[in-house]
C-alpha cells in the first residue's frame, strides 16, 4: 500500500495540471469573497468613489471585464501552442523523455495557472455586473482587483518567455538532469555499514515465486515486505529492482521456506506504471542524461560540446559518491535475514553512464579524451580500489576504441598520453603516494 501511496503522490507532485487548478479555484473563490465585500457596503463611500479604485460604471465595467476575459484566455492559447512547438523541436535534439522537466517546471505551470486564474476570477466577477437598468450593481474592490491581476499577467507573460528562452536551452537542460541525478545520488546512499549479503547456495532450493502483472517497477516498499517475510519466518530474495520490467507469469522472487500469500505480500509492496519511473530512480535519470550526449553524438546533430558536457556532469556525480556506502539491499528486521534486493551498484551506474556514450563516440577524439580526463579526476578523488578497477576498465574500452576508429596519428597520440596519465595517477592513488602535479596538469606550491 505505501508503494501505490509513494506512487500517487509522485505522480501528483510531477502532473502539469495541479498547480494551474489550484490557481483557478484560488481564483474563484477570491472573486466569492471579494464580491461579498462589495456587497456587504461596509466600503466607504470615499474609497469606492476615489481614483484608487474602480470608479465607472456598469457598461464600462462589463467591457473592461470582457477585455480582460477574452485577452488572457487568448494569450494563454497562444503561448502555450508556440511552447509546445518549440518543445517539441527541442525533444528532436535532447530527447522525448526530457519533456518530463518541462511540463513539470514550476514555472511554466504557475503562467499557465496565472492566466486561467485571471480568466476565471475576471469571468466570475463578469456575471455579477449589473447595469442601471438591471439593479446597478457595480462591484469597485473586485474590478480593481482584477485589473491588478491583468497587470500581474502581463509581467508573467515577460517573465514566461524569458523562462522557456532559458530552459528549451541544451546546458541549462543539462543542468537541470544533473540536479536530478545528484539528487537520486544522494537519496541511494547508505545511512551504514551494510549487512553481509548471503552466499547464493541459501537459495539453490528456494521456491520461485511469480507474478501475472506486467509494466515497468516503479516503487517498492522494501521495509514493510521485509517485515512481512520476518514475521512469516522465511526470507525472500527479489529478482527485479526499480526501473525492471515484469512479464506476465515470469519470476520475480525466490524464498527459502514456503508461505502462503508470498505472491500477494509482493503485490502490495509494489507499483507497477507504463513507464519507467525517474524521480529516484538513479539509472533512469542517468539514462536521460546519457540520451542527450547520445543524440548530440549523432551525424544529423553532430555537437561533440553537448556530448563533453554531459560527460563533465556525471563525473561529477561520481565524484560525489566518492567514499560513500552504496546499499547492497539487505535487509533483517530482527537481526534474521528477510529480504534480499538487487540494488544499483557502482559498477552498474558506470555501465549506463559510459557504454553507450563511448560505442556512439567514435572518431570523435575530443570526447574520447574528455571520457579519460573524467575517469583520471574520478580515480583521483575516489579511495575504493575495486571502484578504481571499474573506472580502468571504461578507461581501457576507450582507448581500445581510440585504437580502431582514430585515424589520424597523433590524435591517436593524444589519447595514449592521456591514458598514461590516467595509469599514473590510478597507480598513485593505489600506492598511496603523492599525486604528480605534472600529470594532474596543475600548478601547486604543495
Amino acid at each position: 500500500m505505501k508503494a501505490r501511496i509513494r506512487q500517487w503522490a509522485g505522480r501528483l507532485a510531477e502532473s502539469f495540471w495541479l498547480l494551474p487548478a489550484t490557481m483557478v479555484f484560488s481564483g474563484i473563490g477570491l472573486a466569492l469573497v471579494l464580491l461579498a465585500v462589495d456587497r456587504s457596503g461596509v466600503l466607504p463611500q470615499s474609497l469606492t468613489g476615489s481614483s484608487w479604485l474602480y470608479n465607472g460604471g456598469g457598461t464600462g465595467a462589463r467591457t473592461l471585464l470582457g477585455a480582460i476575459v477574452s485577452s488572457t484566455i487568448g494569450v494563454a492559447g497562444t503561448v502555450f501552442s508556440i511552447t509546445i512547438a518549440a518543445l517539441s523541436l527541442a525533444a528532436g535534439q535532447m530527447g522525448p523523455r526530457l519533456l518530463r522537466n518541462f511540463t513539470r517546471d514550476r514555472g511554466n505551470q504557475f503562467t499557465l495557472g496565472a492566466f486561467l486564474g485571471t480568466f476565471s476570477y475576471t469571468l466570475m466577477v463578469l456575471r455579477s455586473v449589473r447595469t442601471q437598468q438591471e439593479g446597478a450593481f457595480t462591484p469597485h474592490l473586485s474590478l480593481s482587483v482584477g485589473m491588478l491581476m491583468a497587470f500581474g499577467c502581463v509581467g508573467t507573460l515577460v517573465y514566461f518567455v524569458g523562462h522557456m528562452a532559458s530552459r528549451i536551452n541544451v546546458d541549462t537542460v543539462i543542468k537541470l538532469v544533473s540536479e536530478d541525478v545528484t539528487e537520486a545520488f544522494d537519496a541511494m546512499v547508505a545511512d551504514g555499514e551494510n549487512l553481509p549479503r548471503p552466499d547464493d547456495e541459501m537459495w539453490r532450493q528456494a521456491s520461485v515465486v511469480t507474478d501475472s502483472r506486467h509494466g515497468y517497477l516503479q516503487q517498492l516498499d522494501e521495509e514493510g515486505l521485509a517485515a512481512w517475510a520476518a514475521k512469516e519466518g522465511t526470507a525472500l530474495r527479489l529478482l527485479v529492482r526499480r526501473g525492471d520490467y515484469l512479464s506476465p507469469g515470469a519470476p520475480v522472487a525466490l524464498m527459502t521456506v514456503p508461505v502462503e500469500g508470498a505472491a500477494d505480500a509482493i503485490r502490495d509492496a509494489s507499483a507497477l506504471g507504463a513507464t519507467r519511473g525517474s524521480r529516484g530512480d538513479p539509472e533512469q535519470t542517468v539514462r536521460q542524461l546519457v540520451e542527450v550526449a547520445v543524440r548530440a553524438l549523432s551525424p544529423g546533430i553532430n555537437d561533440p560540446h553537448t556530448a563533453m558536457s554531459v560527460i563533465d556532469r556525471l563525473g561529477a556525480a561520481l565524484c560525489s559518491l566518492s567514499g560513500k556506502t552504496l546499499p547492497n539491499g539487505v535487509h533483517a528486521p530482527d537481526g534474521a535475514l528477510a529480504l534480499v534486493v538487487p540494488n544499483v551498484s557502482y559498477e552498474s551506474l558506470c555501465d549506463v553512464m559510459f557504454h553507450m556514450i563511448r560505442q556512439n563516440a567514435g572518431g570523435h577524439t575530443a570526447v574520447l579524451i574528455k571520457l579519460i580526463d573524467v575517469f583520471t579526476v574520478v580515480v583521483a578523488t575516489e579511495p575504493d580500489t575495486e571502484r578504481h578497477d571499474v573506472i580502468g576498465r571504461h578507461a581501457a574500452h576507450v582507448a581500445v576504441d581510440a585504437t580502431r576508429t582514430v585515424g589520424n596519428l597523433e590524435d591517436r597520440a593524444e589519447v595514449q598520453g592521456r591514458m598514461v596519465r590516467f595509469l599514473a595517477i590510478r597507480s598513485a592513488r593505489l600506492s598511496g603516494s603523492k599525486l604528480p602535479t605534472a600529470l594532474l596538469g596543475l600548478k601547486t606550491d604543495a
